[in-house]
C-alpha cells in the first residue's frame, strides 16, 4: 500500500515544529492535525507525547494502539516512532533507549525521533546517559549546525557534561536558525548558570519567554531567572519570581529555591504545605523516582520538618534499591541534622567523590543544592578552607557569585558543637566511596 502524500513527518509541519521548540501551540496544533487526518498514526502518537501526562494509563495505551495501527499504512519509520512514542510516553526508558539505537541504525538523523532522545538521561543510568550523549554527538555531526534541533541536542549535552562555553555557542548556533528553540533556550540557561551570567541570562530569558507566555517551560525557566537572581544578590527577584510564577504543584522547584535562600541567609519566599508534601509522599508514586523523592526532602527541609526527614531517611536506608539506601538516604538524614543544628553531622553524612550525587538524578545545577548544603554545613562547624575550596571553582569561573560568598560567610549564630549523643536514629547510610 502506497502512504498517502501527509503521511511523512518532519520538522517542517509546523505542528511538529511547534512541538519540537516546547512551544505552547504545539498541542493545539497537534490535535487540530489528528482532527483533520484521524488515521495518520505518528500525529495521534505525538498527540500522546504532548498530552499523555493528563491522560489514565487506559485511555493512553488505547490511543496509541490505534496509532499503531494506522501508522502501518506510513511505513516501518512510522511504526518505529509510534512504538518509540509508546515506550516513553508508558516510562519505559531503558527500552525506549535500546529502541532509539535501532531506529537510528535505520534513519540516522531522523529529527522526530529526536524528540525521544531525553529517554537516555530519563533511565537514571550513567551508561545509557553516555550511550545518549554519543547518540546525539553522532547525529549531530552527520546534520551540522543547519539542524537546530540537533544543534539545540547538543548544546544540552555540552551543559551537561560541565563544558557550558561550547554549550553556550551551541545554543547560540541554534537560536539563530530556531529563535524559539525551547531546549537550545533552556540549554544556553544551564550554560550561563555555569558562568554565573546573572542579569545577561535573567534579561534573555524574560525577553524569550514574553513571546510565548504560553511556552511549555515558563514555569521551569523562570526558575532558572531566579537562580541567575540569586546569583548576583536579587534576592527580593528571586523571591518573586517563586511567589508569583510557580504554583503548588511545583514542589520541587519551590523548595529548591527557598532552599537555597536559607543556605544563604535569606529570607524565602512562601513556603510549601508540610501537609501536602507528607500526601505526595504518602502517594504510591511518592517513592517511584530517586529524584523526586530528592525534591520532596527538600521540601520538608525548608519547612524545618525535622521529624519527617529523619522518618524518610529511615524509609529510604531500608529500601532495596541502591540510589536510595546508598545516596539518598544519607542526603535527606544530613538535611535533617542541618535542621537539627547538627552541622558536624552532616558533614559527615555529604562528604564523599564530587560524583556520587550524579545518582540522585535529575541535572547538574539541580544535584548542586547537595554541594551548597555540604559548602554551608562546613562554614557552620568552622572548617571555612575547606568550604572555599569546595566552592573554589564556581567562585573563580563565574562572573556573578554572591549566593557562593554568602554560603562561605559565618552565620551570626555560632554552629552548634558536635554532639556527643549517637548521631540520630536512622541506620548509618554509607555513601559510595
Amino acid at each position: 500500500m502506497t502512504a498517502p502524500a501527509w503521511a511523512e513527518v518532519s520538522l517542517e509541519q509546523p505542528a511538529v515544529r511547534e512541538l519540537a521548540m516546547l512551544s505552547g501551540r504545539g498541542p493545539k496544533l497537534l490535535r487540530r492535525w489528528v482532527a483533520e487526518h484521524p488515521t495518520h498514526g505518528v500525529a495521534r502518537a505525538l498527540l500522546m507525547l504532548a498530552t499523555g501526562d493528563g491522560l489514565s494509563d487506559t485511555t493512553l495505551r488505547d490511543e496509541l494502539v490505534v496509532a499503531h495501527r494506522d501508522a502501518r499504512a506510513a511505513g516501518e519509520r512510522s511504526m518505529s516512532l509510534v512504538y518509540g512514542v509508546f515506550l516513553h510516553t508508558h516510562r519505559q526508558y531503558r527500552l525506549t533507549a535500546d529502541h532509539l539505537l535501532t531506529h537510528f541504525a535505520r534513519w540516522p538523523g531522523d529529527e522526530v525521533a529526536g524528540l525521544l532522545v531525553d529517554a537516555f538521561h530519563a533511565c537514571g543510568d550513567a551508561g545509557y546517559r553516555t550511550h545518549g550523549d554519543t547518540l546525539v554527538e553522532r547525529q549531530y555531526a552527520a546534520s551540522g549546525a543547519d539542524s537546530w534541533l540537533w544543534t539545540s541536542r547538543m548544546a544540552w549535552v555540552r551543559a551537561e557534561q560541565g563544558r557550558p562555553v561550547e554549550a553556550y555557542e551551541l545554543a547560540g548556533t541554534a537560536l539563530a536558525h530556531c529563535p524559539r528553540s525551547g531546549l537550545a533556550a533552556h540549554a544556553r540557561a544551564h550554560a550561563e548558570q555555569e558562568l554565573g551570567a546573572g542579569p545577561v541570562s535573567t534579561a534573555f530569558l524574560d525577553r524569550w519567554l514574553a513571546a510565548d507566555p504560553h511556552a511549555l517551560q515558563f514555569r521551569h525557566l523562570n526558575w532558572h531567572a531566579a537562580l541567575q537572581s540569586l546569583a548576583c544578590g536579587d534576592f527580593a527577584d528571586a523571591r518573586g519570581r517563586a511567589d508569583s510564577v510557580l504554583d503548588r504543584t511545583d514542589v520541587g522547584m519551590r523548595a529548591a529555591t527557598n532552599w537555597r535562600l536559607l543556605l544563604a541567609g535569606q529570607r524565602p519566599a512562601h513556603r510549601s504545605e508540610p501537609d501536602h508534601v507528607r500526601e505526595l509522599l504518602a502517594a504510591p508514586g511518592g517513592m517511584a523516582e530517586v529524584f523526586h523523592t530528592f525534591n520532596l526532602a527538600l521540601a520538608l527541609a525548608v519547612e524545618a520538618a525535622t521529624d519527617d526527614l529523619y522518618a524518610l531517611a529511615r524509609r529510604a536506608a531500608a529500601d532495596a534499591r541502591p540510589d536510595y539506601h546508598e545516596v539518598l538516604a544519607p542526603v535527606v538524614e544530613a538535611l535533617a541534622d542541618i535542621t537539627a543544628g547538627r552541622p558536624h553531622a552532616a558533614v559527615d553524612r555529604l562528604t564523599g567523590p564530587a560524583e556520587w550525587t550524579d545518582r540522585l538524578g535529575g541535572v547538574r545545577v539541580e544535584r548542586e543544592i547537595v554541594q551548597d548544603t555540604l559548602a554551608r554545613a562546613l562554614v557552620d562547624t568552622g572548617a571555612h578552607t575547606r568550604a572555599a575550596g569546595l566552592l573554589h571553582h564556581r567562585t573563580t569561573t563565574r562572573r556573578h557569585h554572591v549566593y557562593e560568598d554568602l554560603l562561605l560567610t559565618p552565620r551570626t549564630v555560632p554552629a552548634p558543637a558536635p554532639p556527643t549523643a549517637p548521631d540520630s536514629p536512622v541506620p548509618r547510610a554509607t555513601p559510595v566511596r
